[in-house]
């Protein structure tokens, strides 16, 4: 059974910086499209980056040049890296894993899901 875990969160002034980890178990990260996700107070969850199993990313336009998703093979781990975090980057940041083709950044048929951890960005 594959499951995530992700660590990293925390609270953190706008302009500051965050590495959200996602550690898998039970299944692997190499060769698997995996993305972050959030899901911000009374909005719908939207997708912030994805990276594909050729190692391609996508990233939402609103994080573009401040994040960057990437994986670790050997510790069979997902990351993102958060600069110049503004207060809209506030919510829970979900890792996810999606078998098959494609990786879009939906997040929609993507299985299984971590847990969460909360990013709370201060003005």
């Amino acid at each position: 059974q594959v499951r995530l875990m992700e660590s990293g969160g925390g609270s953190v002034q706008a302009g500051g910086s965050l590495t959200l980890s996602c550690e898998v178990s039970g299944g692997t990260v190499n060769n698997t499209c995996m993305g972050w996700f959030r899901q911000a107070p009374g909005k719908e969850r939207e997708g912030v980056a994805v990276i594909a199993r050729n190692g391609g990313t996508k990233y939402t336009s609103s994080v573009k040049g401040r994040f960057t998703i990437s994986r670790d093979n050997a510790k069979n781990s997902l990351y993102l890296q958060m600069n110049a975090l503004k207060v809209e980057d506030t919510g829970v940041y979900y890792c996810a894993s999606k078998i098959g083709l494609g990786c879009p950044i939906d997040g929609i048929t993507f299985y299984p899901w971590g847990q969460g951890t909360q990013v709370t960005v201060s003005s």
